[in-house]
């Protein structure tokens, strides 16, 4: 990883607490866990900005970024914890298959080690 994608993880992320928790203070949607939802779509976003597009940040972000979408679902109770994680383990697995396709890179982590031995 660059160094200068590596500096983009800690002020995005203090970024997004922030963000949570001003719409915590300020009542917006009282029951959301703002830190959370928003840390989850962040956190997936910032997989493709530090890793790129390959294999395995195809399955990670997208995941993350879902399964924020589904939190606040349940947060605001449109979507009960017990239907919740099914629909995750699904999206997990449809991510997982979709990953494979030639057209999705394999990561430079996992050919530069194959490489160097």
């Amino acid at each position: 990883m660059k160094p200068e994608k590596k500096t983009l993880i800690p002020p995005v992320l203090l970024i997004t607490v922030g963000v949570g928790w001003l719409l915590s203070v300020l009542g917006v949607a009282p029951d959301v866990n703002w830190v959370w939802t928003l840390g989850l779509a962040i956190v997936g976003l910032l997989t493709f900005v530090v890793g790129g597009f390959d294999m395995v940040t195809a399955v990670v972000g997208p995941f993350l970024i879902i399964a924020s979408g589904l939190s606040l679902l349940r947060q605001t109770d449109r979507l009960p914890l017990d239907v919740e994680i099914p629909i995750l383990a699904i999206i997990a697995g449809a991510l997982a298959l979709m990953a494979r396709l030639p057209a999705i890179p394999v990561p430079k982590w996992i050919t530069q080690d194959v490489s160097t031995k």
